[in-house]
């Protein structure tokens, strides 16, 4: 039994430092490859992605943020511009389904009080981008508030950046 059990576990050890030699070689060679312009460098790319299939040249992160003044909603002017090139890109890409607008505040206020703020930016950029044309129905809403601040800090210089409207997929 105990000659038994000494061979399973020679067995396994094997098989793990074999695969764990495997995996470093396979990496290395990811690596060799992305460094001679062959695919993206992920093992999942064979070096043909994207040949023969339509590839969209945009992502969502190619929308830009809409950013607001202090306990506000209403669209800046700085924003409308945005918001006219962001138009453009959603219309664009009509494979990203569906696209959550995030609403999002500084600090300052209530919890409940920066929620309903969150909404209502997020949906005064909804309504502008219909207004440009695009389809509502690929537009949907949620506030975060104060709950995911884009920079931290208990200042105006971080504020200024927390009182916007991301976008997501």
């Amino acid at each position: 039994m105990k000659r038994r059990f000494g061979a399973i576990v020679i067995a396994v050890v094997a098989i793990a430092l074999g695969s764990a030699g495997c995996a470093s070689k396979h990496a290395a060679s990811v690596d060799d490859a992305a460094d001679k312009g062959a695919g993206t460098g992920s093992e999942f790319d064979d070096g043909t992605l994207g040949k023969g299939a339509p590839v969209s040249t945009s992502t969502i992160s190619d929308l830009e943020t809409v950013y607001f003044d202090y306990d506000k909603s209403a669209i800046r002017n700085d924003g409308a511009e945005i918001l006219r090139k962001d138009a453009s890109v959603i219309k664009a890409n009509a494979d990203w389904g569906q696209i959550t607008i995030e609403g999002n505040t500084d600090e300052r206020g209530s919890e409940e009080y920066n929620l309903a703020l969150g909404e209502r930016r997020a949906m005064a950029v909804k309504r502008y981008l219909v207004d440009l044309g695009v389809s509502g129905s690929r537009l949907r809403t949620v506030s975060f508030g104060e709950a995911k601040p884009a920079v931290p800090g208990h200042d105006e210089s971080a504020w200024r950046y927390n009182r916007r409207v991301d976008f997501s997929n």
